[in-house]
């Protein structure tokens, strides 16, 4: 019998013979303790005999793998979002978040230029394998090779985490359980399957894989064999890792032969509240409007006719941009706006030796998420369509903030301000 197995034994006998045990642990005491935490240890060894093995069984998970992924885990304490047995759970602090706040900031010239510049050198060291996938996919290389560069840095960012802790713990005793429970059990599926050794299944503090960063059950739903070799190493390979992307996008809808979008300029005569994808118009409607390319170049002639939408990330207080079907593509990798738009201009650097936006991003942004909650509060109670009090800008919220400020006579800006809050919490 293994080590894994004897402990586990153990703990079957420790619970049969006092029913009490788990209820104890989980209905009151502070975890603060190490001898608690020894207790709660036990409590995560039950849940994966009791609540992971069975499940992973039915998935084809054999005792040999399910053993050798928890042979040396232990919970992590330091991992964010986590709510012990028998703690009570805290309110979230409020938050900033990259993704939603200053726009500037997540256009910084490091990250991008650095983006930009390994990207031309993958480009180049890549460039048969980019241009099989794109002709398979329909997927442009330099998409991909942004997106890579984003999520890991060309495949050269740290990813020091065990998957089988990270997702162990969050699924044992994260907000999310539920979740991160289901995506346990995916990663040993990967591990059954052998793509890679179990100990090289790397992943971020959330239990993201890889240098595409997928989540396990997107590995399996989307990882695909780059380099011929019968595997999908997203580890290792950066084959695997370009094919598996593309793979994603082409799954979700990417539209071959069209672009992400183009920056613009827009006539104050259109309302910034035209935002957002459910409110599309053919490109060629848009420039008959007064919209313009800000490069002065003609949009393209096969674009016309396709359907275009309005992006102002940071409303009139930076660049604007008609975007295409495949901006929502990119969004379904990394549901930000700014994430998307990072992916397609740094991918139009790489390929095209475009330069920065014309248009410089304002001093936007930098609420806190509780802040921007409670102005969508109040603007769902006078009738708009926020999406939900979430404390993200999105198009929805943005939007809405532009039918309130003209509303009431304002002049449209289309963006949470500091400076809103008081007008619009009463």
């Amino acid at each position: 019998m293994s080590a894994f197995s004897t402990l586990v034994s153990r703990v079957k006998i420790i619970v049969a013979s006092s029913s009490i045990l788990l209820a104890m642990c989980f209905a009151g005491a502070s975890i603060s303790h190490a001898t608690n935490r020894a207790s709660v240890e036990k409590q995560f060894r039950v849940w994966l005999e009791q609540k992971i093995w069975p499940r992973a069984k039915t998935k084809g998970v054999s005792r040999r793998t399910f053993e050798q992924a928890f042979s040396k885990v232990t919970l992590n304490w330091k991992l964010p979002d986590l709510t012990p047995p028998g703690s009570k759970t805290k309110p979230r602090r409020r938050q900033r978040q990259a993704e939603f706040g200053s726009p500037g900031k997540y256009f910084n010239p490091g990250s991008v230029n650095s983006a930009t510049s390994v990207g031309r050198k993958m480009a180049s060291r890549h460039q048969r394998t980019l241009a099989a996938i794109e002709a398979k996919t329909g997927v442009p290389g330099r998409t991909l090779l942004a997106i890579w560069g984003r999520e890991s840095a060309y495949g050269r960012a740290k990813i020091p985490h065990n998957v089988f802790q990270v997702l162990g713990t969050k699924g044992f005793m994260s907000r999310r359980a539920s979740y991160f429970a289901k995506e346990l059990v995916a990663a040993l599926v990967i591990a059954e399957r052998r793509h890679v050794p179990a100990g090289a299944m790397k992943s971020s503090w959330a239990g993201a894989l890889g240098q595409p960063q997928f989540m396990p059950s997107s590995f399996l739903n989307y990882a695909a064999d780059g380099d011929g070799d019968g595997r999908a190493d997203i580890w290792r390979s950066a084959a695997d890792t370009l094919a598996s992307i593309a793979n994603y996008l082409a799954l979700h809808g990417w539209v071959a032969g069209r672009d992400w979008g183009f920056e613009v300029s827009v006539p104050s005569k259109i309302s910034c509240s035209l935002e957002g994808p459910d409110q599309g118009r053919s490109i060629g409607d848009w420039q008959a409007m007064g919209v313009r390319r800000i490069s002065g170049r003609p949009f393209p002639k096969h674009e016309l006719k396709g359907k275009g939408f309005l992006m102002m990330p940071a409303g009139r207080d930076g660049p604007a941009f008609i975007v295409t079907p495949n901006f929502y593509v990119l969004k379904t990798y990394n549901t930000s706006d700014l994430y998307a738009l990072f992916v397609g201009h740094v991918g139009d650097r790489i390929q095209y030796g475009v330069k920065d936006f014309s248009v410089k991003w304002g001093q936007v942004g930098g609420l806190y998420r509780s802040d921007v909650a409670n102005m969508q509060r109040a603007l769902i109670a006078q009738g708009h369509d926020d999406g939900g009090a979430d404390g993200l800008p999105g198009y929805k919220t943005r939007r809405s903030i532009g039918r309130w400020q003209e509303a009431n006579e304002r002049q449209a800006t289309c963006f949470p301000k500091a400076s809103m809050k008081a007008a619009l919490i009463r």
